[in-house]
């Protein structure tokens, strides 16, 4: 009886699939009984040394230090994820003063790590700011019918997956709620909205909530602490390695712990992936910071750094977390170190269309007034088009004039410097468009959204006659030629992909291939690629819900230049030298010098040098 409880309790140690049981419980029985408890014996010392983490005093109550107090409260009007029940904790320090708003440490999953005791004894220290915590469970929804149905958990939903979803529940939801509470003793709860101010932290699916409420909202969230982070393929996580490698570093601060025998199983390997992100931060100029060790799936080696995480995460405090400096070679090449976007316009219901003309200026529509404005190298803003019969894509051709896609009346306009306006075809609603240098002009022709129908590309040559040159792209939307202009580019608003089509002499297009292949929103089945741009060297940027992403010839998206309000439509290069980026941005207008030059298919063809590969 003792000789089979003990072979049990050795095969639930090893934790193998059942065939490779079996086979160890055979080879079990044939041994001596001394020899399997000396078996079992090995095994539970070994289990008592592996993570076998203590927290230090830290994290025990110290006399000296004065106590906050915990508050508790439930959570029901979430409109972020509705339906939801979900208790949170507000942690209050003693040296909380109502005239100055705290500093605010968020956590996932409830109060953890002995996280108020190790306030109380850190801020009693100086070693941290005076902070408000935060500790708030995932939500549930609870089953109307007890007898017929379960609760549904939404944990993995709210946390594991990318998005704003978590980050906006947080900022519009959850944190205004707190601070319509007040402590014990009558004081109203105020904390900092300044992200410099705030830090996030969790683990496990919680962990890779919080750093993904930073990377969504590095305004709000600068300092994040992960613990055994699940950046797996649960809902995606195992994307992150490669946006943060490719994304304009953002200015977020992260500690990172892990165990050497942490999950292994059908998501992924928590190990490797919380390497590889220590990896992708090193390469992209994050601030980071580590504990490795040898323990499980667990909370013990976390609890035991945490003070000196959070020591790390505030060092320097009230100065601001910077962005780094990545080894991206892409961003390097484009960006101008210290250059920003900068706002052009706002206040508009919806941008679009921006083009340039050879002196640089850059002229977009707005498409709720149905006007163009002109961007002048002055950057002032004015009037060029009281009506552009809603026009959305326009661009300039090689004769100076401005070509819009009339949608409000289904037609192809040509508006010359003096006002006056030619049609030049008719008879569909036009998305955005490109001239070639020959005059040739291409057009795509987006299905509305109520038809089931596929969408078209136009051909409409100089002498007015227009062909459909290509059918079966979902939704045709930017438009733009190689800086050769042998090549056409098309994008799918509805996929993830940018079309290249080779010109035939005659204009029309052949050898049809998806070859852009872009990144999507974990929300979102579209990249929504909108306008499209080359530059002189032979990149493709493309407008997209992420942000302009920047592709090689080959076809890879090798970085990813956000726009400041998350809002993207086009794009255009402008300026006196056509180096600087214009973006339609929905309500605003920005643009950012960079140290490229944009193709402009009215100029002279250039061959790009051959890509590297």
């Amino acid at each position: 009886m003792l000789k089979d409880l003990i072979r049990t309790k050795i095969c639930d140690y090893l934790h193998k699939p059942c065939a490779i049981l079996r086979l160890v419980r055979f080879q079990i029985r044939t041994i001596p009984i001394w020899l399997v408890l000396a078996l079992f014996l090995a095994l539970t010392v070994s289990a008592q040394v592996t993570d076998n983490y203590k927290p230090g005093p830290d994290s025990k109550p110290q006399p000296s230090a004065p106590k906050g107090e915990i508050l508790k409260f439930t959570f029901v009007s979430s409109k972020i994820f509705p339906g939801t029940t979900r208790d949170y904790w507000v942690y209050v320090p003693a040296q909380y003063d109502l005239e100055k708003p705290a500093c605010v440490f968020v956590c996932q999953d409830g109060i953890r790590y002995e996280a108020p005791t190790v306030f109380d004894n850190l801020i009693n220290k100086k070693e941290m700011p005076v902070t408000i915590g935060i500790f708030v469970a995932p939500g549930v929804v609870k089953a109307t019918d007890t007898n017929a149905a379960l609760d549904r958990f939404n944990r993995s939903f709210e946390y594991d997956g990318l998005g704003d979803n978590y980050a906006r529940f947080l900022l519009e939801e959850l944190l205004p709620e707190v601070e319509t509470k007040k402590t014990s003793d009558g004081r109203a709860i105020k904390l900092s909205h300044d992200g410099k101010d705030r830090a996030i932290g969790g683990e496990s699916s919680g962990a890779i909530a919080a750093f993904t409420t930073a990377w969504e909202r590095p305004d709000a969230f600068t300092r994040v602490f992960s613990s055994i982070g699940t950046y797996v393929d649960l809902r995606g996580g195992m994307r992150y390695s490669s946006l943060i490698r490719k994304y304009e570093p953002k200015p977020i601060r992260i500690f990172m712990q892990d165990g050497s025998s942490d999950l292994n199983i059908y998501g992924g390997d928590w190990w490797m992936v919380n390497q590889t992100m220590e990896r992708a931060f090193q390469f992209a100029g994050y601030e980071v910071q580590h504990a490795w060790g040898d323990g499980g799936h667990t909370g013990n080696q976390a609890t035991a750094v945490f003070p000196d995480a959070m020591r790390w995460l505030w060092k320097d405090w009230p100065k601001p977390v910077t962005a780094g400096q990545s080894k991206n070679a892409t961003l390097a090449s484009i960006l101008i170190p210290g250059e920003q976007w900068q706002l052009v316009g706002e206040g508009y219901k919806s941008t679009e269309g921006p083009a340039v003309n050879g002196k640089g200026e850059v002229f977009f529509n707005e498409m709720g007034s149905s006007k163009t404005y002109k961007i002048g190298l002055d950057n002032q803003v004015s009037e060029f088009i009281a009506n552009s019969k809603q026009g959305s894509g326009q661009a300039f051709g090689p004769d100076g004039r401005l070509y819009v896609a009339a949608g409000g009346d289904q037609k192809v306009i040509a508006h010359a410097t003096d006002g006056t306006a030619k049609v030049i075809a008719r008879g569909f609603v036009g998305k955005d468009i490109v001239v070639a240098h020959n005059g040739n002009i291409y057009v795509t022709n987006p299905p509305p959204d109520n038809v089931n129908e596929l969408s078209k590309v136009w051909l409409i040559k100089p002498n007015g006659e227009k062909t459909v040159v290509d059918t079966g792209i979902k939704y045709a939307n930017g438009i733009t030629l190689s800086p050769d202009q042998t090549l056409l580019y098309v994008a799918d608003f509805r996929s993830h992909w940018v079309y290249s089509f080779v010109i035939q002499p005659d204009g029309t297009l052949g050898s049809k291939q998806r070859y852009y292949w872009l990144h999507v929103p974990d929300m979102s089945d579209w990249s929504e690629a909108g306008g499209l741009r080359a530059d002189r060297d032979g990149r493709l940027y493309v407008a997209t819900a992420m942000g302009v992403q920047v592709c090689d010839q080959a076809g890879r998206v090798q970085c990813i230049i956000p726009t400041p309000n998350g809002r993207l439509s086009n794009i255009s290069f402008g300026g006196e030298l056509f180096d600087t980026l214009f973006a339609t941005c929905n309500d605003k207008v920005y643009k950012r010098k960079l140290k490229v030059t944009g193709a402009n298919a009215w100029d002279k063809p250039n061959r790009p040098a051959a890509p590297r590969l």
